[in-house]
């Protein structure tokens, strides 16, 4: 996708030749066990497949999953939350995007201006807390 590219510049792009469960391409897997971490965020496509097939593999190896269950998508709801309840049921924790930006961001001093835009732009709701903080900021 263009746009990830043009967002995401120097992020390495993993080709899979047809696997279906990215964690079956080596390369992939390489890719991830030579960061040396063992926390992996993740979104796709299809939740019930692309989310939750490198997910459940993940999990097997020790890996803590996490779950970004409004950032990936599939056919319907019922396919969705067994997907939802089998990766869950193996330890995956299930957040929102909401909760995985606040997470990373830990403390409003970092950015507030960066990540309140970020949350106004995709929360309309929450311009009025924006709103209010500008306000009461710029006394």
């Amino acid at each position: 996708m263009p746009e990830l590219v043009e967002m995401f510049p120097d992020a390495p792009y993993i080709a899979r030749p047809g696997q279906i469960n990215a964690w079956d391409n080596e390369d992939f897997v390489n890719a991830i066990k030579a960061t040396d971490r063992k926390q992996l965020i993740i979104a796709g496509v299809v939740t019930e497949v692309c989310v939750a097939f490198p997910a459940l593999s993940a999990l097997a190896e020790d890996f803590d999953v996490f779950v970004v269950t409004d950032a990936s998508g599939t056919f319907n709801q019922i396919t969705r939350d067994a997907a939802w309840d089998r990766m869950s049921s193996q330890g995956a924790q299930l957040m929102s995007w909401f909760g995985v930006a606040c997470e990373l961001h830990r403390d409003w001093r970092n950015d507030v201006e960066g990540l309140g835009a970020l949350f106004t732009k995709y929360i309309s709701d929450y311009q009025n807390l924006m709103t209010s903080y500008v306000k009461q900021t710029s006394k």
